[in-house]
């Protein structure tokens, strides 16, 4: 075994080890929580090591380097993109993205729509209150946003994603992200936590974690 792949293994191990010790003081099922491996930056031959580690969830942020990824790999690995969304990159992102976690405009989901029907996409929720640069769509609109998205496209609304907040306690804005998805209970997924955060995401009902760094190390 290579020293990248003990490095790797190690890392997984020491990250696998930390979110069943959070279920456990969250009083959740480790089996509720999925893990994706953010490698973005990181080259194809670490994807691989992973996926013989067991991983089977990955993510990426930008087209260019999920499309380039995701035919290389067998066909059991779920790809999950989290990026900012731009109009003339959804076609490609529809191909190759198995979930879509980023969706906060309406014109997109519709572009989505005509594209891969019935794809799967979760929205981001905005945690932000003075930056609103991050993405995500305002609390205050999110009803809106998912009636809009449930009775003009044909898309599989599965939950919701947020980005904790720079300068913010995670606990403070997962707790409020909690607060403002337990009005959405049909769509059970939520997608929060990264590699500074997740234990805390978890804590607030996190299903999806998304972690890179801790992992792969830092680029």
């Amino acid at each position: 075994m290579s020293a990248r792949s003990d490095e790797l293994k190690h890392n997984l191990a020491a990250v696998r080890s930390r979110i069943a010790d959070a279920a456990a003081s969250a009083g959740r099922d480790l089996d509720e929580i999925n893990l994706i491996v953010v490698t973005k930056t990181f080259p194809l031959s670490d994807v691989e090591i992973l996926y013989e580690l067991g991983v089977r969830d990955f993510g990426e942020n930008r087209d260019q380097e999920g499309s380039a990824k995701a035919p290389q790999m067998p066909a059991d690995v779920i790809w999950h993109f989290q990026g900012q969304i731009q109009s003339n990159k959804l076609k490609s992102i529809s191909l190759w993205a198995d979930l879509i976690h980023s969706l906060d405009e309406i014109r997109h989901a519709m572009l989505i729509d005509s594209l891969s029907p019935g794809k799967s996409v979760l929205i981001q929720i905005s945690l932000d209150t003075d930056n609103e640069n991050r993405g995500g769509v305002k609390p205050t609109e999110l009803q809106e946003f998912v009636n809009q998205l449930t009775t003009k496209t044909q898309l599989d609304l599965r939950g919701f994603m947020a980005v904790g907040p720079l300068g913010q306690a995670p606990l403070t804005a997962f707790s409020r992200l909690r607060e403002i998805v337990k009005d959405f209970p049909k769509y059970p997924v939520l997608s929060a936590g990264m590699s500074n955060d997740f234990i805390e995401a978890i804590s607030m009902g996190a299903t999806h974690v998304r972690i890179g760094s801790q992992i792969l190390g830092v680029r």
